[in-house]
C-alpha cells in the first residue's frame, strides 16, 4: 500500500486551517459570551447577595425595632398599671376615709337622736308624772291644807324685806290673792285679814280663783309674784328633773 503524502499534507493543512478558523470565528465569541454570562451571573449573584444582606439587615432592624416596641409597650403597660394601682389605692383610701367619716357622723347623729329621744321621753314621763301627781293632790285640797298654805303665805310675806312689803302696799290697786277654789265667807275674811296683818297695812286687793293652782295661795301684782301652791311645787320639781337630764 502506497501513502499519498501530498494528500495527507493537504488534509493536515485543512485541519489546521479549520482549527484556526474555529478558534478565531467560533470559540473566541463563544468563550467571550460564556465569560460575559459568567460575569453577569456573578454580578447577579453578588447583587443578590447584597440584596440578601440588605434584607437580612432590614429583617434584623425590624426585629430589633419589634423588640424595642415590645419593650416600650411592656414599659408603658407597667407604668400604666402602676399609675392605675396608685389611683385605685388613692380612690380606695379616699372612699374608706369618706365611709369612716359617714359612719362617725351617723354614729354621732344616732347618739344625739338617742339622747334627744331619751331626754324627750324623760321630759314626757316627768310631765305625765307631774300631771298625775297634780290630779292626785287635787283630791286633798281640804280646809286644813288651805289653812296650811295660808300660814305658809304669811311666813313668806314676813320673810320679805320692808322695802318689798312697802312696794306691795303701794301697788295695792293691782294686788291679787290667787286661790285654787272660791273660799267661803268666813274663810275669805280670814285669808284677807291674815294677808293684811302680814303686810303691816291695810291694802286693798282682789281674790281671784285659779283651779290650776291645785291647792294653795299666791300673791301677785304687776311686777311681783309670791308662789305658794302645789302647782308651783310641781313645776319646780319638773324643772329639776329636766335640768338633771
Amino acid at each position: 500500500m502506497t501513502l499519498d503524502w501530498w494528500g495527507l499534507g493537504l488534509q493536515a493543512i485543512n485541519v489546521l486551517i479549520l482549527v484556526w478558523l474555529l478558534s478565531r470565528v467560533f470559540w473566541r465569541p463563544v468563550a467571550g459570551a460564556i465569560t460575559r454570562r459568567q460575569e453577569a451571573a456573578q454580578a447577579m449573584l453578588d447583587e443578590g447577595k447584597t440584596a440578601q444582606e440588605k434584607a437580612d439587615a432590614a429583617r434584623a432592624e425590624v426585629a430589633e425595632a419589634r423588640e424595642g416596641i415590645a419593650a416600650e409597650r411592656d414599659a408603658i403597660l407597667a407604668e400604666a398599671k402602676a399609675a392605675l394601682d396608685k389611683v385605685a389605692k388613692a380612690a380606695l383610701k379616699d372612699a374608706q376615709t369618706k365611709a369612716d367619716a359617714m359612719i362617725a357622723a351617723a354614729r354621732t347623729t344616732i347618739d344625739r337622736e338617742r339622747n334627744t329621744a331619751r331626754q324627750e321621753n324623760t321630759a314626757r314621763a316627768a310631765e305625765l308624772s307631774v300631771e298625775i301627781a297634780g290630779r292626785l293632790l287635787g283630791r286633798f285640797n281640804t280646809p286644813a291644807v288651805q289653812a296650811a298654805f295660808t300660814a305658809q303665805l304669811v311666813e313668806a310675806i314676813a320673810g320679805l324685806s320692808a322695802a318689798d312689803r312697802a312696794t306691795l302696799i303701794e301697788s295695792a290697786a293691782d294686788l291679787e290673792i290667787i286661790t285654787a277654789t272660791e273660799p267661803e265667807g268666813a274663810e275669805r275674811a280670814k285669808i284677807e285679814q291674815a294677808v293684811k296683818d302680814a303686810l303691816g297695812g291695810t291694802p286693798r286687793f282682789r281674790l281671784v280663783t285659779d283651779p290650776d293652782l291645785i291647792a294653795g295661795l299666791e300673791l301677785r301684782s304687776a311686777h311681783f309674784v309670791l308662789h305658794n301652791s302645789w302647782r308651783a311645787d310641781l313645776e319646780t320639781i319638773l324643772k329639776e328633773i329636766e335640768n338633771a337630764g
